[in-house]
């Protein structure tokens, strides 16, 4: 028999204890030895719960109970939960997560750790959800170099998003709905502002190029000064807007950010819809090969982290190779690197101008019943260094400026 302990009894926690349970037959066979929660970690209490039988309020319980070989760290946080789980390593116990600001912030540190216990360190669900797409990069495209991952990596900022797209809606007025839902906390700014979709990348990063990608040096920008006047205008061109998180590799330089995108129809990420999210890798010899599914929500999460259980029980003894490097991978510098723009400008019949300064431009009217028509003039460019964008535009009054996927 296989023991498991989970630390952390919210929404993916309970989750993980009901898939075990539910499909216990299933995953025991998979795994090929019975595979049995003994410990659940949570400072509160659960009168009624199937959970009490198995409750712990004192973590030592399980660092110290040498039957525990499994530990399912789903707190959230950075502490305490990367102490426990190093502790965890330390002792020779695999560690399966789903928490993206811990991996994110040390998962080559803990990668290591476990490495010289002869455990493993595994983190399935910690970028997008129950989409398998870790295992994959580490196991199923090994051939490949990777030239870019580029991803809609969070299901609340596709939401909103979608809504404006769709039905005209203001940013304030979907983000509400999105709460009331459950879709967004009440405190949004992760989402809205594109720090989850940064961990993730980051995350993506560090194994795609092999070596630390610190979240702290992505370039980040959220969606919150997306307007529904945007999407009237990209929408005349078939087009849509969507947060992404991309790295890619170019002339010897790593790029990584996130930030808001005109797509068109033919990007594979356009349809991807509502609270759907969606990961597109190009490799040298593969090409292009999306994932798509749910990025997150109970059982889609808890999915995903009780594949890492089984994987761990299979591999027990054996260390299963990830190729994510302590040191520090240094990113390009995003302003050096070209691409298109979608801007506005404030004042109309501004195109002689926009031509002096930029070449190859783009020019987009507003449609006739847009509160902004006869207001403004938007266009896009061809592919442009940022820095020399905003040279050229600083006899403009910038409304809003967009890169395009290309």
């Amino acid at each position: 028999m296989v023991n498991v302990a989970i630390l952390g009894y919210g929404t993916v926690g309970s989750g993980v204890f009901e898939v075990i349970n539910k499909n216990n037959s299933h995953i025991s066979r998979r795994a090929g030895d019975d595979v049995n929660v003994k410990y659940v970690l949570d400072l509160r209490d659960f009168p009624g719960d199937p959970v009490e039988s198995v409750l712990v309020h004192d973590f030592n319980v399980i660092l110290n109970d040498p039957e525990v070989d499994v530990v399912v760290e789903v707190m959230g946080g950075v502490e305490p939960a990367h102490t426990f789980v190093r502790q965890s390593l330390e002792q020779g116990k695999s560690v399966c997560t789903s928490n993206k600001e811990m991996v994110a912030k040390y998962g080559a540190e803990l990668l290591k750790v476990a490495k010289e216990h002869t455990c493993n360190f595994l983190y399935e669900a910690s970028v997008g959800g129950g989409i398998p797409i870790i295992r994959p990069l580490n196991q199923s495209l090994t051939v490949d170099h990777v030239n870019e991952i580029s991803g809609i990596l969070n299901g609340t900022t596709n939401y909103i998003l979608t809504k404006m797209s769709e039905e005209g809606l203001k940013f304030e007025d979907v983000l509400k709905d999105a709460q009331d839902r459950g879709y967004a906390e009440r405190n949004p700014e992760a989402d809205v502002e594109g720090y989850d979709a940064c961990r993730k990348i980051a995350i993506l990063a560090s194994m795609a190029y092999e070596k630390q990608v610190d979240y702290e040096d992505i370039y980040t920008e959220g969606i919150t000064k997306i307007t529904k006047e945007d999407f009237e205008y990209v929408s005349q061109l078939g087009a849509s807007i969507k947060l992404l998180g991309k790295a890619w590799k170019e002339n010897g330089n790593i790029y990584a950010m996130v930030a808001p995108f005109v797509i068109n129809k033919d990007n594979p990420l356009y349809g991807v819809r509502g609270v759907f999210n969606a990961i597109l890798l190009n490799g040298d010899m593969l090409g292009d090969v999306m994932f798509y599914g749910k990025g997150a929500g109970k059982l889609a999460t808890a999915s995903a982290v009780v594949s890492d259980v089984v994987d761990a029980i299979k591999h027990k003894g054996k260390i299963i190779m990830t190729f994510w490097g302590s040191e520090k991978r240094t990113l390009g510098d995003i302003n050096d690197f070209a691409m298109p723009y979608f801007v506005r400008v404030e004042g109309a019949g501004r195109e002689a101008e926009i031509e002096k300064v930029l070449d190859n431009v783009q020019f987009i009217s507003a449609p006739a019943d847009s509160k902004v028509a006869g207001t403004e003039t938007a266009f896009i460019t061809e592919a442009v260094k940022g820095a020399d964008l905003e040279e050229a535009l600083k006899g403009f009054t910038v409304v809003s400026k967009i890169r395009v996927s290309q």
